[in-house]
């Protein structure tokens, strides 16, 4: 029997299957939008834009001067602006006055180490020596972020760079300008900020942690930062320094799933990072180009650092390799691939030693007792009487139990936390009027 065909009608037109490609690809770009919107209008970009500008000015003086070796100066100098996030003003100024001290004073120790090219053992003794001495301080100090991270990686970083520079004191000073002037940047805005919104009610920064358990917590990184340095020179890798930092990166949660969770992101971070790094260093870029991508790398690692640990390793990554070329310029292949076993050992050591050495049974007690927000969550947490918002949750909880990069606050009592969401909303609406 013939089969009858009918006509097409409008000509031309035919009954189109959607193409499954198309289909994917609008639901993707469906899910990303909302976490773009958030970004681009919900998340606060101006500490980050802080802390690059506290690079931004030093560093294009350096390039524009062609000493691009001096960058790594800078860069650790400009790490102060991270420091004092959400204080007030005579918080975040003395804070971070006291960070700018830690990390000058560690860039001078790697300076010094450098120099007198010690033998790798005894720098690895001594960047561990560094961190039993200044983890007990930040503690103290209360610092945030908590702990001696910065200075632990500043006195290492320099101190392998440092017997190819051939103005120390030079160098020096730059560190210690760019730190001023990152003090001067957050004193400015925390100040400008008061006057356009009121002098917000002050807070005493506590300790993150006192007695037995700041001591414990010093042990954990004079034991993993020697061990790791000391696997990584077993190994024949020639900067065992990232081995060093990479161990005490986890060391900073304040529990095991913290801890593990923290160093998974540090390793998947650095991964994704060496990536973007690889096309950076292999083609032998113009060293003033490579320069302005370490100063516009270091924006989005800011950006993330307190709301996505592993996203912002992925931009730090190539800001710390590529100014490790420009002061130390080496074999990229062998950079990366030392960088990645580096981070491995020195993550897995961390870890371990996170959790062979417990806290005292009294913190353990105290911990016991917290939220559900203690078992979920990494980051500066440490118990006090204050009231904040969790994000994540939803709900108002007293103490510093959540992530600093979900909590909000601290507020004087838990009916002004839960508000925190409508005072936010408040304020940024009267920001936004006084500008129009």
């Amino acid at each position: 029997m013939a089969t009858t065909t009918q006509p097409i009608w409008p000509p031309g037109t035919i009954d189109k299957q959607t193409d499954p490609s198309e289909d994917l690809l609008r639901t993707l770009v469906a899910q990303a939008r909302p976490p773009i919107r958030a970004l681009i209008t919900e998340v606060d970009h101006l500490p980050a834009a802080r802390v690059f500008a506290g690079l931004a000015i030093p560093g294009l003086v350096l390039i524009a001067l062609g000493r691009t070796d001096l960058l790594i100066f800078a860069v650790f100098g400009s790490f102060t602006g991270m420091y004092g996030f959400a204080e007030s003003v005579r918080q975040r100024f003395t804070h971070q006055v006291e960070a700018a001290i830690l990390l000058v004073v560690a860039s001078a120790g790697g300076l010094l180490f450098g120099l007198s090219r010690v033998p790798p053992l005894v720098l690895v003794c001594a960047v561990a020596a560094f961190a039993a001495v200044t983890s007990p301080i930040t503690d103290r100090l209360g610092l945030r972020p908590e702990g001696p991270f910065f200075g632990i990686f500043a006195f290492g970083a320099i101190a392998m760079v440092a017997p190819h520079q051939r103005d120390p004191g030079l160098a020096l000073a730059v560190c210690a300008g760019t730190a001023a002037l990152c003090v001067l940047v957050g004193w400015i805005e925390s100040t400008r900020r008061a006057r356009r919104h009121g002098t917000p009610e002050v807070f005493p920064i506590r300790p993150h942690r006192t007695g037995a358990v700041s001591l414990v917590q010093a042990g954990r990184y004079t034991l993993a930062i020697a061990l790791a340095g000391g696997v990584g020179l077993m190994l024949g890798m020639g900067h065992a320094n990232w081995a060093m930092a990479g161990a005490a990166v986890p060391l900073a949660a304040a529990d095991s799933r913290g801890r593990i969770k923290r160093g998974a992101h540090r390793v998947i971070g650095t991964f994704v990072g060496l990536a973007v790094t690889a096309p950076l260093l292999i083609p032998g870029w113009n060293p003033a180009v490579l320069g302005l991508i370490i100063i516009a790398l270091l924006y989005p690692t800011e950006l993330f650092m307190a709301r996505h640990y592993a996203v912002a390793i992925g931009f730090f990554t190539p800001l710390i390799m590529s100014m490790t070329e420009l002061a130390d310029p080496s074999d990229p292949l062998i950079m990366l691939r030392e960088r990645a076993i580096d981070t491995v050992i020195g993550v897995a050591i961390g870890i371990a030693v996170a959790l062979a050495i417990r806290e005292p049974a009294s913190a353990r007690a105290v911990a016991s007792a917290a939220s559900p927000c203690v078992d979920v969550h990494t980051g500066d947490m440490a118990s006090d009487d204050d009231w904040y918002y969790c994000i994540k949750h939803g709900t108002a909880e007293q103490g510093k139990n959540c992530w600093f990069g979900d909590r909000m606050g601290p507020y004087p009592d838990k009916a002004t936390a839960e508000r925190a969401l409508e005072i936010a909303k408040a304020r940024n609406k009267a920001a936004d009027d006084e500008d129009d």
